[in-house]
């Protein structure tokens, strides 16, 4: 399965996005706010799915900022990481 596919089902399952299918996430929508609507606790445990999911540890909020704008974000964010 595509890293993409992955996350997506992954934010569904493991964030409880009720009434929502991996298909139905918007690659570019922001994950919190108006967008899938994530909260600080989801970002935190965001972090944590993404490092025992895929292997890749966000450091800090520096590095973590940036990658948890969107699916498509943390998805470029984690293949660099799983490459380097």
């Amino acid at each position: 399965m595509a890293t993409k596919e992955k996350l997506k089902q992954m934010l569904v399952e493991e964030l409880n996005l009720e009434d929502m299918t991996p298909e139905d996430i918007d690659d570019d929508a922001p994950l919190f706010g108006e967008g899938l609507g994530l909260d600080s606790l989801d970002a935190v445990e965001l972090v944590v799915l993404v490092q025992k999911n895929f292997g890749v540890e966000i450091k800090d909020m520096e590095e973590g900022r940036p990658a948890l704008q969107s699916v498509n974000s943390l998805v470029s964010f984690i293949d660099s990481k799983r490459t380097a």
